[in-house]
């Protein structure tokens, strides 16, 4: 028998070595699931529902190319892109600093834009500019593109490019998803002729006291000459109806006097050259009753009072509905959020949101943080059988305060239909533990006969009322010691629930406490 060379053994050896990697990198290879060049409107409905399973909203920064062109193409196909001059840019922290006008962001801009020329202009047989591709037009203050894009070489491309901040679908939106964070009120904006007279408390001069007032000691912190005078606060929403006259011509009535009110809108219908600019007019009747919770009149026509009755108003249109779930309305949110952060408000409510994170919508949020204002978010208001959603965005945003809808029991239950969770800081009491349709009480669309309104909606106005009698109390107070004195007066402080935050807040002790 020949004998085998100990040099003929080691190269046998490692050729079966080889060879056996080879093959397993080869069964790995074949066990993987490729990638697919699109995904279904289903397969993109599966994603978001595993996220919002799994106690998440839904970020397209976590998808990959194809899940992204998918959805822009199964939308309106309009992208949204944030740049910035460089990867290390702090934009969380100095977004309100920015000039986008200055010569060193206007050529980022250009950069980003003339990438997405040279990828687009191919299908188009015609010569065409960057303008031709930009639904909106420029974007003004923030550091974003909105574009209509037709080729996934195109968000491969941005996605690669170290000065693309994120890349994302404008428009896209599920309605099977969207339902859950429906507030209970949603637009019926008309009054409710059948309120139990067990619901209110007629006070001087006239007007109706929500029962859920007392429970938060309200009405003893206006004794303590704390009504929110001189201080501003924001509702950023569906509007303020212009049917409602205790938001027009009867805001200064009754014990309420010497204030302004103001009425915006940021939401247009339409784009391109059909694009107008909506009414601040409320269709809806949700932003009217969120108006209503924060700073209605004392007047003396039988309707509802408002927690910081002496407080100014800021309203501002910025969507449909209560759902951010189209680009005219992630737009109108951004839009409202610089105005707000542009104006002497101090305190933001945003009774609105989506199981979606919108980086278009995050940007005016860092802009709106960093204008040193106090924002408070609804967690989310569903249906009975979905309630165990996530809290939604942008109240799940570090910067906003997440507020959430209570029962009046002995102990923490959240409402029927409200959402819970890490993020929530406070809580309102705003629905009988006897029958989930009382809830609070506020302002109808039009009428003097105010109407029931609930969900983590009527509590996020609420709160943000309280938070502006707070203010008024010491107005040279940062944002940071107002909130320091809001959980200073909670159920909960110093313990935190892991799902309601610090708990109800106890507005008498939180005026006495600044």
């Amino acid at each position: 028998m020949q004998k085998i060379s100990f040099r003929y053994l080691i190269l046998l050896m490692a050729g079966f070595f080889v060879y056996s990697c080879s093959q397993q990198d080869f069964n790995e290879k074949e066990m993987e699931t490729p990638t697919p060049d699109r995904y279904t409107f289903e397969e993109i409905k599966e994603e978001v529902i595993s996220s919002l399973k799994n106690g998440t909203t839904f970020s397209w920064e976590n998808q990959n190319d194809a899940m992204i062109y998918s959805a822009t193409m199964l939308s309106d196909s309009f992208l949204s892109i944030g740049y910035t001059i460089d990867p290390d840019f702090d934009i969380i922290k100095n977004i309100h600093t920015i000039d986008i006008t200055s010569p060193e962001w206007v050529k980022a801009r250009l950069e980003i834009e003339n990438l997405i020329l040279s990828s687009e202009e191919k299908g188009y047989s015609n010569t065409i500019s960057i303008r031709d591709l930009q639904p909106y037009g420029q974007v003004d203050v923030l550091p974003q593109i909105i574009v209509k894009v037709q080729f996934k070489e195109t968000i491969e491309l941005l996605r690669n490019h170290p000065n693309v901040r994120f890349t994302e679908p404008l428009g896209f939106n599920i309605s099977d998803v969207v339902q859950v964070d429906r507030s209970d009120s949603g637009c019926s904006g008309n009054p409710n002729y059948g309120i139990n007279t067990a619901d209110y408390t007629t006070i001087d001069p006239g007007i109706k006291l929500p029962w859920n007032f007392t429970n938060h000691n309200i009405d003893d912190a206006w004794d303590n000459s704390s009504q929110g005078d001189n201080v501003k606060v924001c509702i950023i929403d569906t509007g303020a109806s212009f049917s409602q006259d205790n938001l027009g011509s009867n805001f200064n009535s009754g014990y309420s006097s010497g204030r302004t009110v103001e009425k915006y809108s940021t939401k247009y219908s339409g784009s391109w050259w059909w694009k107008t600019l909506d009414s601040p007019d409320d269709p809806c009747g949700h932003g009217t009753s969120m108006a209503g919770h924060a700073s209605a009149p004392r007047s003396n026509d039988g309707n509802s009072v408002g927690v910081a009755y002496q407080s100014n108003l800021m309203s501002i249109r910025a969507v449909e509905d209560v759902i951010i779930s189209t680009s005219n309305e992630r737009n109108g949110v951004r839009d409202a959020l610089v105005l707000a952060g542009n104006s002497s408000a101090k305190v933001i409510s945003m009774s609105i949101g989506t199981p979606f994170y919108s980086s278009t919508v995050a940007d005016g949020v860092f802009y709106a943080y960093n204008k040193q204002k106090l924002m408070f978010g609804a967690a989310g208001t569903s249906l009975s059988w979905t309630s165990w959603y996530p809290v939604i965005f942008p109240a799940n945003m570090s910067q906003v305060r997440a507020v959430t809808g209570v029962k009046n029991t002995s102990n923490l239950q959240k409402c029927t239909t409200c959402h819970e969770g890490p993020e929530v800081d406070f809580v309102i009491i705003m629905e009988r533990a006897s029958d989930s349709d009382r809830v609070s009480v506020s302002l109808a669309r039009y009428s003097d006969q105010p109407k029931y309104v609930g969900g983590s909606s009527s509590a996020t106005a609420t709160t943000a009322g309280i938070a502006t009698m707070v203010w008024a109390q010491n107005p040279s107070a940062t944002r940071a010691t107002i909130l320091d004195v809001l959980k200073n007066a909670t159920s909960l402080y110093p313990s935190r629930d892991s799902d309601l935050g610090w708990g109800t807040i106890d507005a008498l002790e939180a005026v006495n406490g600044i």
